[in-house]
C-alpha cells in the first residue's frame, strides 16, 4: 500500500496542493507516487536519497536551501534522510497538469500586466532558481528590515517564505501583490513561484 507523499497538506485548493515533507535523520518518506507535477523548494538540507519500486540505481540528492527543482509525474519511490540534519521542504503540486486537473477552463485576465514584477525600483535581490516553460521560482533574500511588494503577472503563484520560524505558504491569483514581511535578520528568504502555464489558454 503506497503512502502520503509529504507529511501534511498546508494549503490546497482547485489549481495546486503544497505539502510539508518532514524528515529527521535516518528517517524515510515510504513508498508514494506522483500524479501530477510538482515543485520542490528546500527549506532546510541533509543528504538524502531517492529508492525506485523497479529497482533502477537510487538517486542521491544534495539540496540547497532556497533552492528548487520542477519534476514530471514519477514512478513509485520513498526518499530517506541520510544525514544527520533536519530535511525540510514545500512540494506544490500542478494539479492542473497532472492526473487532478478540475477541468476549470483558465484563460487569460485582462488589464493584468503579462509578467510579474516589483513594485521597487532598482536592483532587487533575486535569482531564478526554475525557468521551464511551466513554472518560473524566484529566490529572493532581502537583508534585515528589508520589505518588498511583488506584482503577479497574467497567471498564479505561490509565495513560500524560507524562514523556518514562520514558514507560511500564500497563494496569489493573477494580478494580486504579495508584500513580503520585513524580518529583524536575514533569514533564507523566500521562493516565488510562477505558475506560467495558467498563461495557455486551455479547456
Amino acid at each position: 500500500m503506497l503512502g502520503e507523499i509529504g507529511t501534511r497538506v498546508l494549503l490546497k485548493n482547485s489549481r495546486v496542493r503544497v505539502w510539508e515533507v518532514e524528515l529527521q535523520p535516518g528517517t524515510a518518506q515510504g513508498w508514494h507516487l506522483h500524479h501530477n507535477p510538482y515543485v520542490v523548494l528546500c527549506l532546510s538540507t541533509s543528504p538524502c536519497h531517492m529508492d525506485w519500486l523497479d529497482g533502477s540505481p537510487a538517486r542521491h540528492l544534495s539540496e540547497t536551501v532556497g533552492g528548487s527543482v520542477y519534476r514530471p509525474v514519477s514512478p513509485v519511490h520513498m526518499l530517506t534522510n541520510d544525514g544527520g540534519a533536519l530535511y525540510l521542504n514545500r512540494l506544490i503540486e500542478l494539479l492542473d497538469l497532472g492526473e487532478e486537473a478540475s477541468g476549470d477552463p483558465y484563460f487569460a485576465v485582462s488589464g493584468v500586466p503579462a509578467e510579474a514584477g516589483f513594485e521597487q525600483a532598482g536592483e532587487i535581490p533575486t535569482k531564478v532558481v526554475v525557468d521551464e516553460d511551466d513554472v518560473r521560482v524566484q529566490h529572493l533574500t532581502p537583508e534585515a528590515g528589508e520589505s518588498y511588494t511583488w506584482h503577479t503577472g497574467a497567471y498564479p503563484a505561490v509565495v513560500v517564505d524560507l524562514d523556518l520560524s514562520s514558514p507560511d505558504v500564500t497563494y496569489l491569483e493573477p494580478g494580486q501583490s504579495y508584500t513580503l514581511p520585513a524580518k529583524p535578520e536575514r533569514t533564507s528568504g523566500f521562493n516565488l513561484v510562477e505558475l506560467r502555464y495558467y498563461s495557455k489558454p486551455r479547456t
